[in-house]
């Protein structure tokens, strides 16, 4: 009597490798493509209001007008309990003032010039951190999902246990599936220090947010602010008397002479206007990973001390540097570049995945044209709703309903999957996503004419990629050669 043979260490990674992607496939996919659209999130601030006037620095005395500003611009409403002065740096070279009620850019001289209005870069930023539920809630979703890739990579690996001799092999030029999973796996090796440092940093800020949520609500009566301040340190006692705005100005010139080196991108005024007040500049260090140091400074200006995220306890250097690591803000244009590249990796390591398993069951006669272009819906539907957020941010203004407009848009390319799934298949949803993309960066050049470099190459990157995409598919028509008849070769064989 014969015995089934035992289940390999293999053969359990494949089920479970199966099993968690297409648990998480769809939002594993939506995750990857908006984490590789965020990484040049300033970049995209600046096309969405291109005709903001731009400057690499902002004086001390001109923050000192910003701040009096963004309070003038909130006369009326209730007192705003925090100031933020973004300073100017290359990849977002503007300021901005925000409050609780408004953000505004300002000019060189500190005086507000326009609404700062870029909801689409926004909505796109939300959709990747928290997929647009409550905040708390879709951050421990989004960090879940960073816990389960992380576990895909794993699995993947042992999955494969070829994996280096196979790392260069790829066999674009056979069967499609064959092409397929070749992408998919040497992708996916390639990748895989990157892939793990940004699943596993996404988890920590995603899990990490909900967990200090929780020990809020537990031990400091839902009070976010302390239950942070072990790391991020914590607020004098609040004191509601009015009193003279701070000195910022020489907060500002304080830090330039204490610390040199340091470059300060946020200025942080905390209860601004009460005799409570005080200030917090966060100053990034040269050659350091963590998102600054902060700095803390009473209403004169005078330096009081620092939270010490770059010399204090580990824990703390540890925190202040997932975000960079994940986001890729550090070392400047280059990085930016090469995590795009990695993310937009990841999204053809995401598709793919799925998009073999579906092949998988076809081959064994459990196909289903339904679930294949509802598969087919996502992947490209995706960026398609993207692309027409944007057009209808252009059209309707920055207070269109982008949210509902992204996520109405999928659930229409979805349900057509459903209704006509011959309706939706890769090959026309492909191309039409590539003509959006081209349109949009011809659309955009066309009406603004921008002159800013970054700009100008965001709009060519999207109109030639675009174009280019096509090219490679097949999609656009080839010259005619000049000694041919188009007639006769348009007219059937007989």
């Amino acid at each position: 009597m014969s015995t089934a043979p035992a289940t390999t260490l293999v053969q359990r990674a494949l089920g479970g490798h199966a099993a968690l992607g297409l648990l998480a496939s769809a939002l594993l996919y939506i995750i990857a493509l908006t984490g590789a659209i965020v990484v040049i999130h300033d970049r995209w601030q600046r096309w969405e209001q291109p005709d903001v006037a731009e400057y690499q620095t902002l004086a001390p005395a001109a923050v000192q007008t910003a701040l009096a500003a963004g309070l003038a611009a909130d006369r009326g409403k209730p007192a705003t309990t925090h100031l933020y002065v973004r300073m100017p740096d290359e990849a977002l070279p503007r300021a901005v003032i925000t409050s609780d009620h408004s953000a505004w850019y300002v000019g060189a001289d500190g005086r507000i010039v326009d609404r700062e209005a870029h909801s689409w870069t926004e909505m796109v930023i939300g959709l990747h951190e928290y997929l647009h539920l409550p905040v708390l809630w879709g951050m421990a979703v989004v960090g879940a999902l960073g816990v389960v890739l992380a576990a895909l990579l794993l699995t993947g690996v042992i999955a494969h246990p070829r994996i280096i001799r196979d790392a260069f092999r790829l066999r674009t030029r056979h069967d499609s599936q064959i092409a397929r999973a070749d992408w998919h796996n040497r992708l996916g090796v390639w990748t895989l220090p990157f892939a793990l440092a940004i699943t596993l940093t996404g988890a920590f800020i995603g899990l990490g947010s909900a967990g200090f949520s929780v020990l809020a609500g537990a031990y400091h009566g839902g009070d976010l602010e302390q239950a942070y301040a072990p790391i991020f340190g914590d607020e004098p006692a609040h004191d509601a008397t009015r009193a003279p705005l701070p000195n910022i100005a020489a907060a500002l010139t304080t830090l330039g002479r204490q610390v040199p080196g340091v470059t300060p991108t946020y200025v942080i005024v905390h209860d601004p206007g009460t005799r409570g007040q005080h200030v917090q500049v966060i100053a990034e260090h040269p050659r350091r990973l963590i998102y600054g140091e902060t700095y803390t400074f009473d209403a004169a200006g005078r330096m009081t001390g620092k939270v010490g995220l770059s010399d204090g306890e580990l824990g703390r250097q540890l925190a202040a540097s997932t975000y960079n690591l994940h986001f890729g803000n550090y070392a400047g244009l280059p990085v930016e570049i090469a995590y795009t590249l990695l993310g937009l990796a990841l999204c053809v390591i995401t598709s793919t995945g799925t998009t073999l398993w579906l092949g998988k069951r076809r081959r064994r006669g459990r196909g289903s044209a339904r679930l294949e272009a509802s598969w087919t819906a996502v992947i490209w539907g995706t960026p398609l709703a993207l692309v027409a957020t944007a057009w209808l941010r252009a059209g309707a203004g920055p207070d269109a309903p982008l949210v509902a407009g992204f996520w109405g848009g999928l659930l229409v390319a979805i349900v057509a999957a459903v209704l006509r799934p011959a309706a939706v298949q890769p090959g026309p949803m492909r191309a039409a996503t590539f003509v959006a993309v081209a349109l949009t960066g011809a659309a955009h050049f066309a009406w603004f004419q921008p002159a800013e470099q970054a700009v100008l190459t965001l709009d060519l990157i999207l109109a030639g990629g675009g174009l280019a995409a096509l090219a490679a598919l097949g999609h656009l028509p080839r010259r005619r050669p000049a000694d041919c008849d188009f007639a006769a070769q348009a007219a059937p064989a007989e």
